[in-house]
C-alpha cells in the first residue's frame, strides 16, 4: 500500500535527548493490564473501553489503611460513592471492609442496594429530601447535617415520634488553602457550627455523635488537614466541656491526590503530591497531641476517594485520524471524547502506545471525536508518531469518569474489571441506541410524517 502523502514541514523530533526536567524522555508501549492483552480486550469489548483492574484497588486501599492504622489505633474508612459508583468498584472497597460514604438519595439507594448495612452508610450532602431523611433515619444511618434549613426540617420530621436521628454537622473553616471551601456546612470561625451543635444537642430526637469536615480537593499540601483536625478537636472538646456531649467520631473527609498531573503544574503528579504517610502524619499527630485521654479518642473517618482509585482505571481508544493543523501542528484524533472523559478538563493525562512505534516523538494536540471545539484531551503532549488504528492507553482515570460520563454525540462505552486472578468480567454494558430511546416518547401526532 502506498504511503499516505503529507508534505513537509519543519519540525522539531524528541529523539530522546535531555527533557526540561533534565532527564530522557523515554516511551514504552503499554500491551498488557494486569496481564491481560490490552488488544484482545478491545478486540473483544470494543473501543473506547474501560479497564478497571480489582488487584490495583485492594493493593492502593491496603497501604492507605496501613498508613492510619500503624499510626492510630481507630480508623475507618467509607468508600466515596461519588467518585465511582459501579456497583463492581464499590463492592470491592466492602469488601475490604469500607463502609459507604453517599451525597445523594440515588447514591443512597446504590447503598442499600449493594447491601451495606444502614448503620455503616454516612449520609453527607445538601439535598436531602424528606423522604431521604425519612430512610435515613429508619436505617440509623449517620446524617450530616449541612445547612440550618436541613435541620429544622429534621427536627420538624422526628417532632412526635418515637425515632431518634444519628447525626453530625459538616464544618468549613480556614486552613490556609484559598479559595476556601465555604460552600458547604457551618463555618467554624464565625461561630456558626458552634450554634448548630448547640442546637443540636438541645434536642431529645437528635443525637450527635461526630463532626464532619471536607476542606477542598486535591489537597497538595498535608498542612491543612493538620490546621482541619485541630480545630475539629477543639470543637469536640468544647462539646464535651459546655454541653456535656462526647464526640464519637471525627470524619475528615477527602480530598486526597491521585499522582494524576494538574493542567498548568511545571512537575508531574507524582513529584509533588503527598502520600497517605504524609497525611496520616498530620492528622494523627494533631489528633494524639490534643489532649483526649487514650480511652476516649474519637474514631477516625476518612472519605478519600480519588486517591483510592485513579491508579486502578484505563482508557483504551483507538487513533481515527491524523492531520496537520493550520500553525502546522500535529493533531491525532482519538475515539476518546471529554464526554466520557471528563477529568481532561483538568488533568494532563499520562497516555501511551498501545504497540511498537518509532523512537521519534513530536508535540501534538489529542482531540476526541466530537463535533466541539473542547473536545481535546491534551493540548500539547510530546508522543511517538500515531497513525490511523493505533491504540492508546490512558492512565490514571479510575475517579469521575464513571460517574460524570454523559452520554453526547457518542454512546458511553463497555466497563470491564480484571480481578485477582485476570479474569476479565463485564461490569457495565455499553449503551445503545435502544437504551437511549427506551426512556423517550413520542405524542401519537409525531409518529406519522412524510419526506
Amino acid at each position: 500500500m502506498k504511503p499516505t502523502y503529507e508534505r513537509p514541514v519543519i519540525q522539531k523530533l524528541n529523539t530522546g535527548l535531555l527533557n526540561k526536567f533534565g532527564s530522557r524522555t523515554e516511551y514504552t508501549p503499554v500491551k498488557q493490564i494486569d496481564g491481560v492483552s490490552v488488544n484482545n480486550l478491545m478486540d473483544q469489548y470494543g473501543s473506547p473501553l474501560f479497564v478497571i483492574s480489582e488487584k490495583t484497588i485492594r493493593q492502593t486501599y491496603q497501604r492507605a489503611l496501613k498508613a492510619f492504622k500503624m499510626r492510630y489505633p481507630k480508623v475507618q474508612f467509607a468508600w466515596s460513592y461519588k467518585t465511582n459508583y459501579l456497583d463492581a468498584v464499590c463492592n470491592v472497597f466492602h469488601q475490604e471492609g469500607s463502609w459507604a460514604e453517599v451525597v445523594s438519595g440515588f447514591e443512597y439507594q446504590k447503598a442499600l442496594h449493594n447491601g451495606v448495612p444502614g448503620n455503616l452508610i454516612i449520609f453527607n450532602g445538601p439535598d436531602k429530601s424528606v423522604e431521604d431523611l425519612k430512610k435515613a433515619v429508619e436505617n440509623c444511618s449517620l446524617i450530616h447535617i449541612d445547612h440550618f434549613d436541613e435541620l429544622y426540617s429534621l427536627i420538624e420530621m422526628l417532632e412526635g415520634t418515637s425515632y431518634s436521628a444519628r447525626v453530625a454537622i459538616r464544618v468549613n473553616m480556614d486552613t490556609g488553602v484559598y479559595p476556601q471551601w465555604d460552600r458547604f456546612g457551618f463555618n467554624y470561625e464565625s461561630g456558626q457550627a458552634w450554634n448548630a451543635i448547640m442546637k443540636i444537642v438541645t434536642q431529645k430526637n437528635l443525637e450527635l455523635e461526630g463532626l464532619h469536615c471536607h476542606i477542598g480537593t486535591y489537597m497538595l499540601t498535608a498542612n491543612a488537614y493538620a490546621v482541619a483536625a485541630r480545630k475539629m478537636c477543639e470543637l469536640a472538646q468544647a462539646t464535651a466541656n459546655t454541653a456535656g456531649v462526647k464526640v464519637k467520631y471525627l470524619d475528615m473527609g477527602g480530598g486526597f491526590c491521585s499522582s494524576n498531573t494538574l493542567k498548568g503544574s511545571y512537575l508531574q503528579g507524582v513529584d509533588v503530591i503527598p502520600n497517605f504517610d504524609d497525611y496520616a502524619e498530620a492528622i494523627v499527630n494533631t489528633l494524639l497531641h490534643f489532649g483526649f485521654k487514650p480511652d476516649e479518642l474519637p474514631l477516625l473517618i476518612l472519605e478519600t476517594g480519588r486517591a483510592l482509585i485513579d491508579e486502578a482505571g484505563y482508557l483504551l481508544g483507538s487513533v481515527l485520524a491524523t492531520k496537520r493543523l493550520a500553525d502546522s501542528r500535529r493533531a491525532t484524533v482519538l475515539d476518546i471524547g471529554v464526554n466520557i472523559m471528563f477529568t481532561s478538563f483538568w488533568y494532563n493525562h499520562r497516555v501511551s502506545p498501545a504497540q511498537d512505534f518509532t523512537q521519534h516523538a513530536e508535540e501534538m494536540a489529542l482531540y476526541g471525536p466530537l463535533c466541539m471545539n473542547i473536545d481535546c484531551l491534551r493540548e500539547s503532549v510530546s508522543l511517538p508518531l500515531l497513525k490511523k488504528g493505533d491504540r492508546v492507553v490512558v492512565h490514571e482515570v479510575g475517579a469521575y469518569n464513571m460517574t460524570q460520563w454523559m452520554q453526547f454525540i457518542t454512546l458511553r462505552p463497555n466497563v470491564v474489571m480484571i480481578d485477582t486472578t485476570g479474569k476479565v468480567h463485564l461490569i457495565r454494558k455499553n449503551e445503545t441506541v435502544e437504551t437511549i430511546v427506551e426512556n423517550e416518547n413520542v405524542p401519537d401526532h409525531l409518529k406519522v410524517f412524510k419526506l
